[in-house]
């Protein structure tokens, strides 16, 4: 009950913009376009549905907000005229007073703005659901972009967020599916995101771990943060000029390929997620330029480092495997992996899972980026999976947003473009690089410090568990063989794990090439 007034908002907003009646006009039943007509006898509905949903969005908070950055880049979702409109909830979210943003600025610092910048714009260049960015000049005259936090903002989330864990016990408790979908651990997931996207030094300590790891790839530049100048609610960083890449008419003109854009874009995605386990994860419109200037000319530009993604070695091989078993569409390897992982109950069988998941997904392979729809394949995905009791992974959710935002950027630079292949040497180029030998080097490197410690200490730790404790001379023999057959047992498992290891490595080679 005490989300009811916060549930009542929802409501009354919904009702005044009319986002029921837009929710109702999809149905082609009679009975309820009939219903959509009641509802909205005695509203004047007059503004465009795509500015009645954005108002609406806006309205109800950053949550929402976010939720509708994230449908803008799926125009194959949306009409032509919703999704240009949503798109302006990506840096076009109303602005708080310039006076309210240097009152923050001096704040944060302790000192008075002219102190520290010998220039403050007081119109901000972008302004989104959590901070908006102004434009500056140090006192010596480094060009700087100020990012500022929304006053406000905790509170606001937090109400949001506890409504939304409420809604998810809700939705285990009466949803069949509830279980399996496992909402809280989701709302878990976003709530951590959302709270480390309000801390600003952890998104500007984002931005410089994605700066170290993107400097060998030359075909992304992320800002140089102003360390002695960010704060929780405050941060100074290098200012980055560039044109949003939503203008592909403007990039086209100054000569930017744009065909070879959306190709580096899949392989700075890919090499962030399989590479490095750490990616950008708000890669939206509003927060990706390409630079046009004749030393960085087509590089891409991130800004917005608030929502990070981090995977794990053993998730990012088990999604490398899933995807190059997509690519050469062996289905089978796809359904052993769900099982292998713990995604399905062992007692799955695996020629059923195969075959649904080829019903999905083969009628999609060969096609240009245009005649796919992800959205399409995952909804089939999802109802092939309530049937076999998939596990949602939450770990994975921010991966999932993050390769719809890839593809929607891809499909505005380029719908020729085909996801599958461009992707493909890349992954098995990964794949080689950690199971073959060199991935053996690298592993060895990284457990050498170990090896290090623990290989001297060998010889003694065998002497003193060979050594006959003060028993009776037969018990000491029978203690003294019992030992010598386990280090036999031990170096003989080693013998033929090594052997066992060779001959894997041999294999996947070959497998690969």
């Amino acid at each position: 009950m005490r989300h009811f007034a916060r549930l009542i908002v929802i409501v009354f907003t919904i009702l005044r913009f009319g986002l029921d009646e837009l929710a109702l006009s999809g149905f082609r039943q009679r009975w309820v376009r009939l219903l959509a007509r009641v509802i909205t006898l005695g509203r004047r509905l007059d503004a465009p549905r795509g500015q009645r949903l954005r108002l609406a969005l806006e309205r109800l908070g950053p949550i929402f907000v976010k939720f509708g950055q994230v449908l803008s880049t799926r125009r194959d979702f949306l009409p032509a005229d919703v999704a240009d409109e949503l798109a302006r909830l990506q840096d076009s979210v109303p602005p708080f007073p310039a006076e309210q943003a240097r009152r923050l600025v001096e704040q944060a610092f302790g000192r008075p703005i002219d102190a520290v910048f010998s220039q403050f714009d007081a119109q901000p260049v972008a302004s989104a659901s959590i901070a908006q960015v102004h434009f500056a000049v140090l006192r010596n005259g480094r060009e700087v972009a100020v990012k500022v936090l929304r006053p406000g903002m905790l509170a606001a989330i937090e109400a949001d967020l506890a409504l939304l864990r409420t809604l998810a016990r809700w939705v285990e408790w009466l949803s069949a599916d509830g279980k399996r979908l496992k909402p809280r651990d989701v709302v878990a997931e976003f709530d951590k995101y959302l709270h480390d996207e309000l801390d600003l030094v952890r998104e500007a300590a984002n931005a410089s771990q994605l700066r170290r790891n993107m400097q060998s790839l030359a075909l992304v530049m992320v800002p140089e943060m102003v360390w002695e100048l960010c704060t929780k609610g405050v941060i100074v960083m290098e200012r980055m000029v560039g044109v949003p890449i939503s203008q592909v008419p403007r990039l086209r003109e100054a000569g930017v390929d744009v065909q070879k854009l959306a190709r580096d874009g899949v392989t700075i995605f890919f090499t962030q997620v399989f590479r490095d386990g750490f990616f950008h994860a708000d890669m939206h419109p509003g927060n990706i330029q390409v630079s046009l200037a004749p030393t960085t000319f087509q590089r891409y530009i991130s800004l917005d480092f608030g929502i990070v993604g981090t995977l794990t070695e053993f998730d990012k091989e088990y999604l490398a495997q899933n995807f190059i078993a997509f690519f050469r569409r062996d289905y089978r390897r796809v359904a052993e992996l769900h099982v292998e992982s713990g995604w399905v109950p062992r007692t799955t069988r695996v020629d059923e899972l195969e075959s649904a998941v080829r019903a999905v997904c083969e009628p999609h392979f060969n096609r240009p980026l245009k005649d796919i729809s992800l959205g399409d394949v995952l909804l089939r995905l999802f109802q092939a999976s309530r049937r076999f009791n998939v596990k949602i992974q939450p770990q994975l959710v921010l991966l999932q947003k993050t390769l719809l935002n890839v593809e929607g950027l891809g499909r505005q630079l380029d719908p020729e473009l085909d996801l599958w292949s461009t992707a493909k040497p890349f992954l098995e180029h990964w794949m080689k690089d950690q199971v073959g030998w060199r991935g053996f080097v690298k592993r060895l490197q990284r457990e050498a410090p170990r090896y290090v410690q623990l290989l001297p200490q060998l010889p003694r730790l065998l002497h003193q568990r060979l050594q006959p404790r003060p028993v009776t001379e037969a018990r000491a023999l029978e203690a003294l063989l019992d030992e010598t057959r386990r280090v036999h047992r031990l170096l003989q498992a080693l013998a033929w794990s090594a052997v066992g290891f060779v001959a894997g490595v041999l294999a996947t080679q070959a497998f690969l090439y």
